[in-house]
């Protein structure tokens, strides 16, 4: 039942949702603009940094014996971002995501090495309707093999892998600040996104001469993106598991409107079945994380 005690979490939660089903279509203004992928996400993310050395740096805690995972956790979160950003300015919207909403598979398998949790019956239905949705969506009608069919694909898989990693570990993690936490990601980000910036310094250029519009876009995404980090890691931290998974799976519905009013996407009958598959798996996800 929602009461006043969490309201503000839901809130949070649900625009986290909302924020993530739509932030591909500021990025794919940035790249109309000129403004290749990389560039971008640089950009974004060096405010997001910005943004919280100035607003949360009384509260960047770390203890020592928790510094070597947290860069872990960074790099693998920065990846996280960096690929779903690529993703979606080359990719279809829905297939994107869909392929990144395989995470709670991969969580499950992380949760077995790397903690050494057992398997129960959610666990392995998890992996049983994320692995069969993913073979659905993915079949080819010519008998090809069920594999992402493009770059923009397999870094989505990547994304979904990588934010499964860092959550799993990020659970070890007990000596850091839930704001340090998410300063580690935007330096994470920060850090992957450079690399080709400093290999294709011509990059660099193209920063040097934004237009106005392209510096509105840059600003209104890094806001979004440094208080909807904010607001998921609120509104987590004050919702079960199970309840959060469902509000999070909002996205889904955001973003394959928006991807077919702005962008004109429309989703196949098989990519809806093996798209609805995969939500049940994430569904299922939420159950084993109460359960865990």
């Amino acid at each position: 039942m929602l009461n006043k005690r969490n309201l503000w979490p839901i809130l949070g939660l649900l625009y986290g949702a909302v924020t993530w089903g739509l932030i591909w279509y500021p990025y794919r203004r940035l790249g109309e603009l000129g403004i290749q992928g990389e560039a971008s996400t640089f950009l974004t993310y060096v405010l997001c940094l910005l943004f919280s050395l100035i607003f949360l740096r009384k509260h960047l805690k770390c203890s020592r014996a928790s510094l070597g995972q947290l860069v872990i956790i960074a790099l693998a979160a920065g990846w996280t971002n960096l690929a779903y950003v690529l993703a979606v300015m080359g990719g279809e919207v829905m297939r994107v995501l869909l392929l990144f909403y395989l995470a709670p598979l991969w969580t499950v398998v992380f949760s077995r090495t790397l903690l050494n949790e057992r398997l129960d019956m959610t666990g392995y239905l998890v992996m049983l309707f994320s692995f069969a949705g993913a073979m659905v969506m993915l079949w080819s009608p010519g008998g090809g093999m069920p594999l992402p069919a493009n770059q923009a694909e397999w870094l989505a898989l990547s994304a979904g892998f990588m934010f499964a990693f860092s959550n799993v570990l990020s659970r070890r993690v007990h000596g850091a600040s839930i704001s340090l936490k998410s300063v580690s990601i935007f330096a994470g980000v920060l850090v992957l996104s450079a690399v080709p910036m400093v290999t294709t310094p011509e990059k660099f250029i193209v920063i040097a001469h934004l237009s106005n519009v392209a510096w509105m876009w840059v600003m209104v995404t890094a806001i979004a993106l440094f208080a909807v980090t904010l607001a998921v890691q609120y509104g987590l931290a004050h919702t079960p598991a199970n309840q959060a998974i469902i509000i999070f799976l909002s996205e889904l519905v955001v973003a394959a409107i928006s991807a077919y009013y702005l962008a004109n996407e429309v989703m196949t009958v098989q990519e809806w079945l093996g798209g609805a598959m995969i939500v049940v798996a994430s569904l299922f996800s939420g159950k084993l994380e109460k359960g865990g």
